[in-house]
């Protein structure tokens, strides 16, 4: 009788085991997918390409345009900590995913149609206002999609959701960039209404995106139930005080930050030696689509062994770029002109940085466990919001510098990150 006890109780921890295998595989699919729908989306209204492209057409002043890539970008991180106390009272957080992705598709869709019957001013001053609730749906996504990432998939798999959503992305990019390398050959080109259809089509996008996330089996977070006072919301940055490892993980991802500012000029140094043409821009998108399509499974991989050495290893790659760069502007300028080594190079560079991006998500959703995850997830985005905007600041040494020595001074902050990552425990 206890044998056959025995063997029963076997038996059920050998199907739950099953069922809880079964769960996860599932989550990593919806994952995988919502994120590759949300990441076509972005590709369809990217602010650093085709918002500018359909606004110029319509008029818009140029001071307004460039305002678009700051709102998305700090604007997304900045609101993180005021909205993490609002997170931990709700115990399915999947769907609080979901209203930003439905609150972004509407957004792209009231853009699509500024586009299609505003011009001037006024519609610049429309579409900012768009992609302020834009940004902020975006953002109340950033620190959901992490918190339910690590509830729904355990550790040593989790890095993995992002390589493969980030190769998926980066085959949409490398298609778009072919599009536009074609087009030059055929003379096409698209007007308003072509624009604003793309940007509805994304609307659709990620609508489809909301409804494969919302099917996510996801269990329940314990709920804090206690007033939290206004004042009370920023008492959660007392942890980069008590959290010596947080600290130094926030103070490495401020200085990683660097891989990122210096991408555009990369573009410039290349525009500056190679002329404006298209296909120049269509050269580069491609190098950073194939990047993606590439190493973002390799370093996802790379994350769930160890996220820090990802980090690490990336960094000192893009430190590398960078110094090679600058090497060779300054005593090679010949090879510069030459029609395959700076997208060649920016290549190296977008692979670098996507191990940087993969092993520090990683890394913070291995940190921490339950609300406190929330809570690691919002004070290092709200603390980046802060710093994106004043490492931004260095562009304006563009007036005094010139490119390779700008791109070089990010290489030097970057190496610095490197050296502080070094410091960090395991994961």
């Amino acid at each position: 009788m206890s044998q056959v006890s025995t063997e029963q109780e076997g038996s059920s921890k050998t199907e739950q085991g099953d069922n809880s295998k079964q769960n996860e595989s599932d989550s990593v699919s919806k994952l995988v997918w919502s994120q590759l729908l949300i990441n076509l989306g972005d590709a369809l209204i990217n602010p650093k390409v085709t918002l500018p492209w359909i606004l110029q057409g319509a008029g818009v002043p140029v001071y307004l345009l460039g305002w678009l890539v700051p709102i998305r970008e700090s604007g997304s991180l900045l609101p993180q900590l005021l909205m993490a106390s609002y997170i931990q009272r709700v115990p399915l957080r999947k769907w609080l995913w979901v209203f930003g992705s439905v609150m972004q598709a509407l957004c792209v869709l009231l853009i699509g149609m500024v586009a299609l019957f505003f011009e001037g001013a006024l519609a610049g001053w429309c579409v900012i206002g768009l992609m302020v609730l834009f940004s902020l749906a975006r953002g109340l996504n950033s620190i959901t999609s992490k918190d339910v990432l690590g509830k729904t998939i355990s550790k040593g798999h989790r890095g993995r959701v992002s390589g493969w959503a980030s190769s998926a992305a980066g085959l949409i990019t490398l298609g778009v960039a072919l599009v536009m390398v074609f087009s030059g050959f055929f003379d096409l080109q698209g007007s308003t209404v072509f624009y604003a259809a793309c940007l509805m089509i994304g609307a659709c996008v990620w609508c489809l995106a909301a409804l494969i996330y919302a099917q996510l089996k996801e269990p329940n977070s314990p709920v804090d139930k206690t007033k939290v006072r206004l004042v009370e919301l920023f008492s959660s940055l007392s942890l980069l005080k008590t959290h010596a490892d947080f600290r130094r993980f926030v103070i490495a991802r401020s200085l990683l930050l660097c891989t990122a500012l210096s991408a555009p000029y990369y573009v410039l140094i290349a525009q500056q030696n190679l002329g404006d043409r298209l296909w120049v821009l269509g050269a580069f998108m491609a190098a950073s689509g194939l990047a993606s399509l590439i190493s973002s499974p390799f370093w996802g991989r790379f994350s769930d062994y160890s996220s820090r050495q990802v980090m690490m290893i990336a960094t000192l790659l893009g430190v590398g770029v960078g110094l090679l760069l600058f090497v060779l502007t300054t005593f090679y300028v010949d090879w510069v002109k030459g029609v395959w080594l700076m997208p060649l190079l920016y290549f190296v560079l977008c692979v670098a940085h996507q191990g940087v991006r993969i092993g520090r998500k990683t890394y913070l959703v291995d940190l921490a466990e339950g609300n406190d995850r929330t809570q690691y997830v919002a004070v290092s985005n709200t603390v980046i919001g802060v710093m994106l905007l004043l490492m931004s600041v260095f562009g304006l040494l563009t007036g005094v510098v010139s490119l390779p020595v700008l791109v070089l001074v990010y290489s030097l902050l970057a190496l610095l990150g490197a050296v502080v990552v070094m410091r960090l425990p395991e994961a």
